[in-house]
């Protein structure tokens, strides 16, 4: 095979049994492909990688040196995977006993895997997430959201605007959207409201009026505590019921996305409120110990108006607009 940018390549040092190798993937020295696995084109796959036979490796994939693939591993497209970064299939290995399937693996389309991280099996790796160098995965991991550690935790979200609180010192691109106490995100149709705050030696007070100073009247509410600080909650959008979230005690960090824009957004004042309107997709993270997090809903508990799937939610938005 030649070495011409569009053709595929396989360097002479390499054992590649698999005859299924899109165009213009390289394939360099000392690696084995087993015959069966698929790689798709424009693929970089790095010396002394090894890749079983029931493996499927997308487009535009970057495999380092020193990579195992093991069977039951599916990898997306524009998937980058660190040097020695290691995989499993198997969560409970023994010398000459195989399992009648192993678990499968799913990297979803643009995720980073860093070098040296260890991912456990059956797990998801989800669509855009990075996972740090180091990184022991023991849970799937979001789209979008970047984990490390030992085990890997979420510590926050690729492509994702920051604001603090307040809205009295919010960075200069949203500043002009300040009105009256409201900040209008970046995110369609996200608001972050400044309630009134009364200082008192017997105690404080914050105060709010419903369709004033909230935007709905509330059916229902639900508290969020004792949350462990490694532990991200939401992670879901709603298709009728509107949202509005006041950390009343304690910190938490708030991630919005309508499908093409996020923003982060830390709750860290009982004065400070959220409102989240229909189709956004919400994710709860970065809890103190002493968080409280009261949520008010303008719906009843409805199943079917959860939306749980990202690549769903992302489709319908595009939709809803």
């Amino acid at each position: 095979m030649g070495n011409n940018s569009n053709e595929k390549f396989v360097h002479n040092s390499s054992d590649v049994s698999c005859e299924d190798i899109g165009q213009g993937t390289k394939i360099w020295q000392f690696c084995v492909v087993l015959a069966g696995a698929k790689i798709g084109a424009e693929c970089n796959i790095c010396s002394h990688v090894l890749i079983e036979g029931d493996v499927t490796v997308g487009d535009r994939v970057t495999i380092k040196s020193g990579v195992q693939l093991w069977d039951g591993l599916r990898v997306g497209n524009d998937v980058f995977i660190g040097p020695n970064a290691t995989f499993t299939n198997d969560l409970f290995p023994r010398s000459k006993q195989y399992p009648k399937r192993y678990l499968e693996t799913i990297i979803e389309d643009g995720a980073s895997i860093g070098a040296g991280a260890v991912i456990l099996p059956g797990l998801v790796i989800g669509q855009g997430a990075m996972v740090g160098a180091g990184a022991t995965v023991t849970r799937s991991v979001p789209p979008r959201a970047v984990v490390v550690g030992n085990p890997a935790r979420v510590i926050g979200y690729t492509d994702t605007e920051k604001q603090i609180a307040s809205p009295l010192a919010l960075s200069p691109k949203s500043a002009a959207s300040i009105s009256d106490g409201i900040l209008h995100s970046i995110v369609r149709g996200v608001t972050l409201h400044k309630f009134p705050f009364i200082s008192d030696m017997r105690g404080n007070l914050s105060v709010g009026e419903f369709e004033r100073s909230l935007p709905f009247t509330p059916k229902r509410y639900f508290l969020v505590f004792d949350v462990p600080s490694m532990e991200t909650r939401g992670e879901h959008a709603h298709r009728q019921c509107k949202q509005f979230l006041i950390c009343v005690k304690g910190s938490c960090s708030v991630v919005v996305d309508d499908g093409r824009s996020r923003e982060e957004f830390l709750l860290d004042k009982p004065d400070i409120g959220l409102y989240l309107p229909p189709m956004t997709w919400g994710i709860q993270y970065k809890y103190s110990t002493d968080a409280m997090l009261l949520v008010f809903a303008s719906e009843y508990y409805e199943k079917s108006d959860y939306i749980r799937d990202y690549a769903e939610f992302v489709k319908l938005a595009g939709e809803w607009e």
